[in-house]
């Protein structure tokens, strides 16, 4: 009996024993986590994006080249995208390095105004936006602008042609960027402060724009003056387009208009197309054209005596320009301003860099003996 109840009562206590450990207090809540420190960026996070507007120009190319050399000596990740000539494209290249962490995105807009939609996407995502080479319009999303100084090379294009005019009643032919390009409009401002003069007093005969004639007293153009001219004379940067204007010109105009002419052409693929016109037009019997970016197709075509200037603008200046920006704004800094340009919406920031005009004479010496630069225009 006693052994009994010495096990009852041992039941007992096991069991208020388990009863204790259920019905004890809550044991006191957990410490909170500490916060968890920001995860390191992922391995593809960008620090710097950049969106150019083409790959069927050289220029873009070689831009493309110095970019990923410079910024990766410095240290930088980077991202080229290239949108082809769609404003859509330019968008969607902007949001996809968005979406890769970009601190800065240097971007050359196709179209200046329709720009102001992906500057604004990468303003609203707290990136600093560079406009390069071609200004971004009507938006505040711009942060700083890197560029030549383009109504510099318009009047380094057009001076050419007035060095070279030694005599009067010569036929001028005009021709120009996109329209949708602001540049275009700066170049041509700069060729017409130079030019307009020379035509008012006989020098020039313009003969493939009568809104240009309809306007050559005037001194100073409106953009809208601009824009009129501007839509009968525009290559839209397209070599086929250039050729083919000049064409159109060649086979309008008299005999009287041709002999030796001269010819305002905005950059070296145009001039090319517009010289390869006007070379094979037999009543055409000397040209002077222009050109702009020291292509190497250009420096040979003026080696050959068929373009007859350039303007350099040396890209490795520009690059640099616009990577001291970026670099400036990741460290938190503002880069160096010098002048400013109005988008339509404020007077944008900007350092422009200097422009040196190029032909037989120092073709050499400026373009393929110039350091790296050498590297390009070694086989000609």
């Amino acid at each position: 009996m006693k052994k009994v109840m010495w096990s009852f009562v041992s039941l007992l206590i096991v069991a208020s024993m388990a009863l204790a450990a259920c019905t004890a207090a809550p044991a006191a809540p957990a410490e909170p986590a500490a916060p968890a420190e920001p995860a390191a960026p992922a391995a593809d996070t960008l620090a710097v994006g950049i969106v150019l507007p083409t790959k069927d120009e050289p220029r873009w190319i070689q831009d493309e080249t110095r970019f990923k050399e410079a910024l990766g000596a410095a240290g930088y990740s980077v991202e080229i995208l290239f949108s082809q000539g769609d404003p859509a494209k330019e968008k969607q290249n902007v949001e996809t390095l968005i979406s890769k962490g970009i601190k800065v995105l240097i971007i050359c807009p196709h179209d200046g105004t329709a720009a102001a939609a992906a500057a604004e996407a990468a303003r609203a995502a707290g990136v600093k936006v560079v406009s390069y080479d071609r200004l971004i319009l009507d938006t505040q999303a711009v942060d700083y602008y890197v560029t030549f100084d383009s109504v510099a090379v318009g009047a380094a294009q057009a001076q050419y042609l007035v060095d070279n005019a030694k005599a009067t009643g010569l036929p001028l032919y005009l021709y120009a960027g996109a329209s949708s390009d602001n540049n275009a409009f700066l170049f041509f401002e700069g060729a017409w402060n130079v030019l307009q003069p020379k035509i008012v007093d006989g020098t020039f005969v313009i003969k493939n724009s009568p809104e240009a004639v309809a306007l050559q007293d005037k001194a100073t153009l409106t953009r809208d003056e601009m824009g009129k001219i501007l839509g009968q004379v525009t290559t839209n940067w397209d070599f086929n387009t250039a050729k083919n204007l000049a064409e159109a010109n060649l086979t309008a105009a008299t005999e009287a208009d041709k002999g030796e002419v001269f010819i305002l052409a905005p950059n070296d693929g145009t001039a090319r197309a517009i010289a390869d016109a006007f070379a094979v037009d037999t009543a055409v019997t000397k040209y002077w054209v222009t050109g702009q970016d020291a292509e190497k197709a250009s420096v040979q075509y003026i080696i050959d005596g068929k373009q007859s200037m350039t303007v350099l603008k040396d890209v490795r200046t520009l690059v640099g320009d616009a990577i001291k920006a970026a670099i400036a704004f990741l460290d938190g800094k503002t880069p160096e301003q010098t002048h400013t340009y109005n988008n339509n919406v404020f007077e944008v920031p900007a350092k422009p860099s200097a422009v040196v005009t190029v032909d037989a004479a120092n073709v050499k010496q400026t373009v393929i003996d110039s350091g790296p630069n050498r590297r390009t225009y070694m086989e000609i």
